[in-house]
């Protein structure tokens, strides 16, 4: 069986245009969680989890490409990016956790333009574990749960979002020392 080779690329860009779609329907009736709200949370779960659907296409068929690498884990950062950002304007989510995560995604993504004409900065093993524990913990921020199990699930929810930031700041350092490491031995 054969894929269309830029049938991962197209995912990936879907996700990023599922971004604004997703920020309209938490934001429009104000975060209550009515009918729009699981909507937006659906929408951002289904969203996230072609995150790994495009990875697997694109190693299973062999049609890994350089642009795929650089789309990828940004497609990841509108969509999580959008949903911190959601949630802190519905005062939810303190803005400085939103601030922390930003910081760290708009800097590796910067620094991925600067040296993508050297060289692809692909996503790192903790990148990854750094992306499941954002999408977990924000889809479960996001899912008014409270309305079926009670306020209980906002003590799950803080854990998984520290989990989530602790990883973002790690997976950060991580992306640092070993591009330092890397310029070393690139340097003669």
């Amino acid at each position: 069986m054969t894929i269309p080779r830029q049938l991962p690329n197209v995912i990936t860009v879907v996700r990023i245009l599922c971004a604004p779609v997703f920020v309209w329907m938490l934001l429009a009736d104000g975060g209550d969680a009515g009918p729009l709200r699981w909507w937006a949370a659906v929408l951002f779960i289904v969203a996230i989890a072609t995150d790994g659907l495009d990875g697997y296409l694109a190693r299973r068929y062999e049609i890994v490409t350089d642009l795929g690498k650089l789309l990828d884990p940004i497609a990841d950062k509108v969509l999580t990016g959008a949903a911190f950002v959601g949630l802190s304007i519905l005062g939810e989510l303190p803005w400085w956790i939103t601030i922390v995560v930003l910081v760290r995604e708009i800097g590796i993504t910067v620094y991925r333009f600067i040296v993508v004409s050297d060289h692809v900065l692909a996503a790192a093993w903790m990148g990854k574990l750094k992306t499941m524990a954002q999408a977990v913990a924000l889809s479960l921020a996001l899912l008014p749960l409270w309305t079926i199990v009670g306020e209980w699930i906002f003590w799950l929810n803080g854990i998984t979002m520290a989990a989530a930031v602790v990883l973002t700041i790690a997976s950060g350092i991580d992306y640092i020392v070993t591009e330092v490491r890397g310029a070393r031995r690139r340097t003669p």
